[in-house]
């Protein structure tokens, strides 16, 4: 299976591990991975500022370079929904209907690839650490991760099945899995004081039920937990989903 690769702008140029990591998950289960050397931001930071016609020449042009692949994967739940969700608005009335219909079912999250694609509902592989699991807001309530019945109960069952494979690994209780981090792109920008608040509730929660590590299938949402941490020296971690797998299976 021959696979499109999409790396969001802050992972490409900030957390380029987690890149790296996407692509040794994929290869392990013998998927060939291809990335287009022209693709650029999906359009998403436009859109939350609410400048739509600045994010459509973007779309546009994720549309060219992915349109043709079968599947295209990406470690952002964010950049997913961006794709999913939001680009029908900006790209209906310019581009086919089966085009844009075709892009829109092909593009998936990585651990949404592994579970509904691949057919992977455990990973393999050993990571004996207590894991805290941050449930980002894209991931849940536009992707969906969670599945059927389980969704109220286990909001991410697929990324937490997944986990809970790994020999050792423990997925701690949080009161709130269900919480925002307060992140919401430039929302930490226009509302610094309260987006630090929320991320700073987000952290107790995890600290709270014992996590050594904080993971999620956003690293937008863990740069921002991220800063908090070492901003507080906190004695937490923040690994994206991809490098858990990765690390696990080495």
């Amino acid at each position: 299976m021959k696979v499109g690769l999409f790396i969001p702008c802050y992972i490409e140029q900030v957390y380029p591990d987690v890149g790296l990591a996407t692509v040794e998950v994929l290869e392990r289960h013998g998927v060939e991975v291809d990335y287009p050397q022209g693709q650029t931001c999906c359009g998403q930071p436009m859109m939350n500022a609410g400048c739509g016609d600045d994010a459509r020449p973007l779309a546009e042009r994720f549309l060219r370079i992915f349109g043709s692949y079968d599947h295209v994967v990406c470690p952002s739940g964010s950049c997913v929904s961006m794709v999913r969700t939001l680009y029908r608005g900006l790209l209906g009335d310019r581009v086919a209907a089966d085009q844009l219909d075709h892009l829109t079912r092909s593009t998936r999250e990585l651990c949404e690839f592994l579970v509904d694609v691949l057919k992977i509902e455990r990973a393999t592989g050993q990571f004996a650490h207590k894991v805290g699991l941050h449930h980002s807001c894209h991931g849940l309530r536009e992707l969906r991760l969670g599945s059927g019945s389980e969704r109220r109960i286990k909001p991410f069952s697929k990324v937490a099945s997944l986990l809970g494979g790994l020999t050792g690994i423990e997925l701690v209780d949080l009161v709130r899995p269900d919480e925002c981090c307060g992140f919401g792109g430039t929302f930490a920008v226009s509302e610094d004081a309260i987006s630090c608040s929320m991320g700073k509730d987000r952290i107790a929660d995890h600290e709270r039920g014992g996590a050594e590590i904080m993971t999620a299938v956003d690293m937008s949402c863990l740069m921002h937990l991220d800063g908090l941490i070492r901003r507080d020296r906190r004695p937490l971690r923040v690994m994206h989903v991809a490098e858990i797998l990765a690390e696990a299976a080495r």
